[in-house]
């Protein structure tokens, strides 16, 4: 697999968790923890926050993956950035948003071998 699928593949995964893990947070702390507090029924709580967990510790390798494919630094305040939104309710989709436009993106445009790529120009 060259480079740029590569790439395609692994910033694919990464979108795709970050919305899964940011939904799951979210149903988690807006529904199963009030649902557990409030109704004493700790069902959803349960099972979404260990979803959740298992979702996360995916995202955590996804995202990692993908910072070093799109060349962010691994000891910057970026990295530590997009593998933390999974912890705060809404962040990934705010974190995914702004890593597409300021990491992705650009590294699409052009390819590891120093021409513009099709998926670049698609986009």
């Amino acid at each position: 697999m060259d480079a740029d699928r590569l790439r395609t593949v692994v910033v694919l995964a990464y979108r795709i968790m970050a919305y899964v893990t940011g939904t799951m947070l979210i149903i988690l702390c807006f529904i199963g923890i009030p649902l557990q507090v409030f109704a004493h029924d700790g069902a959803v709580a349960k099972i979404v926050g260990a979803a959740h967990g298992v979702l996360y510790i995916v995202y955590l390798v996804v995202a990692f993956v993908m910072t070093r494919l799109v060349r962010i630094r691994t000891a910057s305040l970026t990295t530590v950035l997009v593998l933390a939104a999974g912890t705060i309710p809404v962040l990934t989709f705010v974190v995914e948003r702004w890593v597409t436009r300021r990491f992705i993106n650009p590294a699409a445009t052009v390819g590891s071998s120093g021409t513009v790529t099709q998926a670049a120009v698609s986009q």
